[in-house]
C-alpha cells in the first residue's frame, strides 16, 4: 500500500544525538494515519503535535497513535541490496473501522504526550485508501523491498 516514504529530518537527528525517548528497536514505537489535508514538514515537525490531517477519533480508529504490535528492527544488507540498512515491523491494523480518505501512515517514538513524541518516517499511500466497517491493514514491504523505510549507503 505505501509507495513512497520520507524521514522527518529532527527525529533523525534526535536518534543519532540519542536524545529521543527511545530506540527504533524499542516497543515504544506507534504509528497514526492522516489524510490528504495532511501537510508535513519534513525539515521543521519534530513532535506529534506537529501533525495536521491525523484521521478523525471514532469509528474503530483512535487518534493519537496506535503501538506497533512487535518489536520493529533494522536490517542490514537484506538480500536484494547489501549497500542498505532497512527498518520493518509487523503490519498494523485497525479492524471494524470505517476510515475515509487515509492517505499516509506517520511513524514515530511515543511517549504518550504529543509534545514529545519524535516523528521519524512518513509513507505516503499514493491514493487514498477507505474502509466501510472492515480492517484497514497497512502492509510494510518486507525488508528485501524496503521494509517501512530505507537508507541507501550507495556512494
Amino acid at each position: 500500500m505505501a509507495v513512497s516514504s520520507s524521514v522527518y529530518a529532527l527525529g533523525l537527528e534526535a536518534q543519532f544525538k540519542k536524545t529521543v525517548a527511545g530506540d527504533m528497536e524499542s516497543t515504544n514505537v506507534s504509528v497514526l494515519l492522516v489524510d490528504d489535508t495532511s501537510t508535513p514538514d519534513f525539515a521543521a515537525d519534530d513532535f506529534r503535535n506537529d501533525i495536521n490531517g491525523e484521521i478523525a477519533n471514532g469509528n474503530g480508529y483512535a487518534t493519537g497513535g496506535k503501538a506497533l504490535a512487535a518489536t520493529p528492527s533494522w536490517t542490514v544488507g537484506a538480500p536484494a541490496a547489501a549497500d542498505r540498512i532497512f527498518y520493518d515491523a509487523d503490519d498494523p491494523s485497525w479492524a471494524t473501522s470505517t476510515i475515509t480518505d487515509a492517505m499516509g501512515i506517520v511513524a514515530f517514538y511515543s511517549t504518550g504526550t504529543d509534545t514529545t513524541d519524535n516523528l521519524f518516517v512518513m509513507s505516503d499511500f499514493g491514493s487514498a485508501v477507505s474502509t466501510a466497517n472492515g480492517t484497514l491493514t497497512v502492509t510494510f514491504d518486507t525488508p528485501a523491498n524496503g521494509g517501512l523505510y530505507y537508507v541507501d549507503f550507495t556512494p
